[in-house]
């Protein structure tokens, strides 16, 4: 298949020509470091697919673009899919896959790395040695040991994210709208969320992106907290309104707050900007607040997850050319 790959990078490239090779008859993979968008998608003209990754726009206007240039398959090079017009797709007869799971572990790990480097303020820690300042004041912590650790969302992640937590001798509790409570009952305490927020010390979304879980942490919800937790957030930008964790950070109400995801990330993350000053205020708010640490949606950026990510994408293509269709579909023919 003829496979025009968009919102590519160095290490897309090397990923995903690797598993290509793996195959007796490769793809022929075009490679374009643009996100797909109504402007971009001309550039697919002459494929059978394209490749996606989280910020590409698969909306009505674009997957008209590509079914009006012969294509007929979207495979995302991720988990989440809320960027896809499904019921277009139908319509238009665009098939799209994704790669459900590349790596339980990698996101889990990253959350439980923002925990440690906020409580025990290793960020700024590394700043001042730098700078020969060896002072403690203002780096003080807490042992993890024996506090509560809310987890919203009982995915593979949220799982593998409880249990590292356990290690550290933490109590879990767990909600999770999906889930029976009586399945993790062994393990950990299944509460309602209001509960999960007023007990914890640190609170880490670790849910989908739905209708139901749009601004779940919002201004009402920061008030059920309990006074001084920890937020983080490695799954979805939109679960936190950011506008309103400002004020909860500002009275110590929030003790500190780890963001991998942002809800107006799209053309921000993944790209420069070290010579331009952000045009989103809010963003630049808190980044300048020092109980706050944001990376750049890097939870998933290990190689274990690179390489499950390339093995399953190309998998997906070569089964969608055989069969017209794929386990990993979302939409089908």
């Amino acid at each position: 298949m003829k496979v025009a790959v968009f919102s590519t990078k160095p290490y897309d490239r090397q990923f995903l020509n690797a598993a290509n090779s793996l195959l007796e008859t490769p793809h022929e993979l075009t490679f374009f470091e643009p996100r797909l968008t109504i402007e971009t998608a001309p550039l697919a003209a002459h494929h059978d697919a394209v490749c996606c990754f989280v910020h590409d726009v698969l909306d009505r206007d674009v997957l008209g673009v590509l079914r009006d240039s012969n294509c007929k398959f979207a495979a995302l090079r991720c988990a989440g899919f809320n960027k896809v017009d499904l019921k277009a797709a139908e319509e238009m007869g665009i098939g799209i896959a994704r790669v459900p799971a590349y790596s339980p572990y990698a996101v889990a790990e990253h959350a439980v790395g923002l925990i440690l480097a906020l409580n025990r303020k290793l960020h700024r820690a590394y700043n001042r040695v730098r700078e020969g300042n060896f002072a403690l004041e203002g780096l003080l912590g807490f042992d993890l040991h024996g506090k509560t650790v809310g987890v919203v969302g009982l995915g593979r992640i949220g799982i593998n994210f409880a249990r590292i937590m356990k290690g550290f001798g933490c109590r879990v509790l767990a909600h999770d709208v999906l889930t029976p409570s009586d399945v993790f009952a062994d393990q950990f305490e299944s509460v309602s969320l209001e509960d999960l927020l007023a007990q914890s010390d640190v609170v880490s979304l670790h849910c989908p992106l739905t209708d139901d879980t749009f601004h779940l942490i919002n201004a009402q919800t920061l008030a059920l907290m309990k006074p001084g937790a920890m937020l983080i957030n490695t799954s979805r930008g939109a679960l936190l309104d950011a506008k309103a964790v400002i004020a909860p950070l500002r009275s110590g109400h929030l003790s500190a707050l780890g963001l991998d995801v942002y809800e107006e990330e799209e053309g921000v993350f993944y790209e420069d900007h070290s010579n331009q000053i952000l045009s989103d205020d809010t963003l630049m708010l808190l980044l300048s607040f020092p109980n706050v640490l944001i990376t750049g949606h890097q939870a998933f950026f290990t190689r274990e997850a690179l390489e499950n990510i390339s093995h399953t994408t190309i998998e997906n293509l070569s089964e969608w050319q055989t069969n017209g269709n794929c386990a990993n579909c979302v939409m089908g023919n």
